[in-house]
């Protein structure tokens, strides 16, 4: 059973419909925020994480096909399905190939749609957790990282980390030696990227370098103005 509201982005031009559709989805606990046209919607996205998008393909400036091909490039983890009035089959053939995980026609069934969501985000949600079970504990450097457990352990010694800290490491390092920048891990971890939540950020990593620092092969770099690196230098030798 997921206990968090699910939110949602919607992205839908024609104002009665954004708010019926908006206020119905609310009445249906989700957590929705309704935007008029796609560079309203890429903005929001920047600023915080959606569980699922809903795109208009009919919009002025640019349309949900524009959109969704920016969103792929962009937040290649966030799925959308399109809501259309076109209904032919070249359109719902070129949204399921920008990626889209279902494509329904107007006028919209609220019910259908509501039903459509929950099975989607159900499967979904398996399909994590269903992959995440298969490994659990990883190495790193001569830490041992179980983020099932929130432990990391140094041979004898096991440091127990934080809900926030284990997201974070986790973040690291499943982009280990590559730059994670503050805004990715700010809305990946946090949910919003501003100041205080950057404060925080910083707090957490200052902990996370206390607890790592035992292995000299490790190193969690500042990259000035762009985020930090989780360098971890490869110790294996010749035979």
């Amino acid at each position: 059973m997921n206990d968090r509201k699910y939110k949602l982005m919607l992205v839908e031009d024609d104002a009665s419909l954004g708010y019926l559709l908006s206020e119905y989805l609310k009445m249906k606990d989700f957590e929705i925020v309704w935007t008029k046209d796609g560079h309203e919607a890429l903005t929001e996205m920047e600023e915080q994480t959606f569980d699922l998008a809903i795109l208009d393909v009919m919009m002025p400036k640019m349309d949900g096909f524009a959109l969704a091909t920016k969103i792929k490039e962009k937040y290649s983890d966030l799925p959308f399905i399109f809501l259309t009035a076109k209904s032919l089959k070249i359109d719902v053939l070129k949204g399921f190939s920008l990626g889209a995980v279902d494509y329904l026609k107007k006028p919209i069934d609220e019910e259908e749609l509501v039903i459509r969501i929950n099975s989607l985000l159900s499967r979904l949600t398996n399909s994590m957790a269903a992959e995440k079970t298969k490994k659990n504990i990883y190495s790193l450097g001569q830490y041992s990282f179980n983020d099932l457990n929130q432990e990391l352990v140094f041979k004898d010694q096991v440091i127990h980390l934080t809900s926030r800290e284990n997201q974070l490491l986790s973040f690291l390092l499943a982009h280990k030696n590559q730059l994670c920048r503050h805004r990715d891990i700010l809305v990946t971890i946090w949910g919003k990227n501003d100041y205080f939540n950057k404060k925080s950020l910083n707090v957490f990593i200052t902990h996370l370098r206390k607890y790592l620092e035992k292995d000299p092969n490790i190193k969690l770099e500042n990259v000035h103005g762009q985020g930090f690196i989780l360098r971890v230098a490869d110790t294996k030798t010749e035979n």
